[in-house]
């Protein structure tokens, strides 16, 4: 039997984590280069402001590990037939000088700050003149791993807003309420498991309700979060319909009996067959008095139809059927029961679903929402248009200002200079040039890495108090309700 002697993982070579261009590049700086600068910042597209998140998961599970003999041995073969000139000799010398580490200093906001965009979010510039080449050989896997988690985690946040004001203007707890009111559904539509982990624990940010159990392990193992999120008891289409068209209503009695316990909650998909109809005829009726004995409290699922429609249709029906209670703010709470949305949810039609609700008297205390692939996986790196961008080099001892400046898109114009991040006279985010910075204004950006070693590290919870007091921002407060 023939045992493979690839490396046990598909990312554990930082030699092979980037572009097949970027091997080349050491070549192609000016004479004299001694240091190189370069930032992220998302320079618009879908939200005002980026809730930034993910960087410590990255210098946790990939910059920590050094480059190695085999490494390099690996690299260099695979670069030999695919026809790129690799720099062996400056490998082997990174790995004699600095033990493989890379030599590197990268400053950046603290995870879980929003901040405007069109600002510099996170900086990196290498330390040892000798591998001035490495700042840019790293821009690949850093601004992947940037730009996702924290494109999801503002997208969560969104929808936070959005139910917050919601919450705020129909129900008597919003915060109380708000934790679970999105839940995360997406870890089957992604493109990969590291996906499924850091998207997911991007949404956790913002929420505690969520079925992707990989997001838990990714925030247990980068962030030191026991448990990140919750989730409940719930029914797929093929544990009701696998009882038969005609057993429809055992199937339900079935997930009330095992679940139904007082002050316990559980959620049971309805629409296989006819939603309206299991709403009135076998949980209104039916199986009314029996949910209503159990003491729990039953989320009933529909999981296809136009969402706004049927949502709105769905409350009216279990309000006919189990009652409801008027709130303080005068709007009307579901008994025993609440709704939530899995199917065809973003933030558009989030919205409508809760404008529905809204304008017919119903609080949105009475859903919850789910979103798969609209959370996780309908995002890339220009619904924020992301970008790293070299903004100043040190030739020869001298700095100079590095940028780009397409006279076909100006919106692809670059930054000039060393760059960081303040709080003007406003009290807003500003980026500015180092050597502008006031002596009194505070600098926004922490050195979070330096050599190889992680010089600064923030929890789990920390990321979302931060995420918590600055949110709001990410939703226009003048949006219609």
């Amino acid at each position: 039997m023939t045992r493979s002697t690839a490396p046990s993982s598909l990312g554990s070579n930082l030699l092979l984590r980037t572009d097949s261009y970027k091997v080349s590049h050491w070549r192609q700086y000016p004479p004299g280069t001694q240091t190189v600068f370069s930032y992220i910042e998302s320079r618009g597209g879908a939200f005002s402001h980026a809730l930034f998140f993910g960087l410590q998961a990255y210098l946790r599970e990939y910059l920590s590990t050094p480059v190695t003999v085999a490494d390099v041995d690996e690299a260099a073969a695979l670069m030999a037939v695919h026809g790129e000139p690799f720099n062996r000799d400056g490998w082997m010398r990174l790995i004699e000088k600095h033990g493989g580490y890379m030599p590197v200093r990268i400053r950046a906001v603290p995870e879980g700050s929003v901040v405007p965009v069109h600002n510099v979010l996170a900086t990196i510039e290498n330390t040892d003149p000798e591998f001035f080449w490495v700042t840019s050989f790293l821009e690949t896997e850093l601004l992947r791993a940037v730009w996702y988690p924290t494109t999801v985690a503002t997208l969560s946040g969104a929808a936070k807003a959005t139910l917050l004001r919601y919450l705020e203007a129909t129900c008597d707890n919003p915060q109380g309420q708000i934790a679970f009111k999105l839940h995360d559904f997406g870890a089957r539509g992604v493109s990969s498991l590291e996906s499924a982990a850091l998207g997911g624990m991007a949404h956790l940010v913002n929420f505690m309700g969520t079925d992707t159990i990989v997001a838990l392990v990714a925030a247990r193992r980068y962030y030191d979060c026991d448990v990140a999120g919750f989730s409940i008891p719930a029914a797929e289409h093929s544990t009701i319909t696998g009882w038969g068209r005609d057993r429809e209503s055992s199937a339900y009695r079935n997930m009330v009996e095992q679940f139904g316990k007082p002050g316990a909650t559980f959620a049971v998909v309805s629409d296989s067959y006819d939603i309206f109809n299991a709403c009135d005829r076998i949980w209104g009726t039916e199986l009314k008095d029996l949910v209503m004995r159990s003491g729990a409290t039953l989320v009933v699922r529909p999981d296809s139809g136009d969402p706004a429609e049927t949502v709105l249709k769905v409350a009216e029906i279990l309000a006919a059927r189990f009652g409801t209670t008027t709130n303080a703010k005068g709007y009307r709470v579901l008994d025993n029961v609440r709704i939530i949305q899995g199917d065809g949810i973003d933030l558009g039609s989030l919205r409508l679903c809760l404008s529905n609700l809204f304008h017919n008297g119903f609080s949105a205390e009475n859903i919850a929402f789910g979103m798969g692939g609209g959370l996780l996986q309908q995002v890339n790196r220009d619904t924020m248009q992301w970008a790293m961008k070299c903004s100043a080099m040190q030739v020869d001892g001298q700095w100079r200002d590095v940028f780009k400046s397409p006279v076909g898109d100006p919106g692809k114009a670059s930054k000039k200079g060393r760059l960081t991040l303040v709080r003007n006279a406003e009290g807003r985010a500003e980026t500015v040039r180092m050597e502008a910075m006031g002596e009194r204004q505070q600098d926004l950006l922490d050195t979070v890495f330096e050599n190889g070693e992680i010089l600064k590290s923030t929890s789990f919870e920390a990321v979302r108090e931060r995420a918590s007091q600055a949110a709001r921002s990410l939703v226009p407060s003048r949006a219609p309700l």
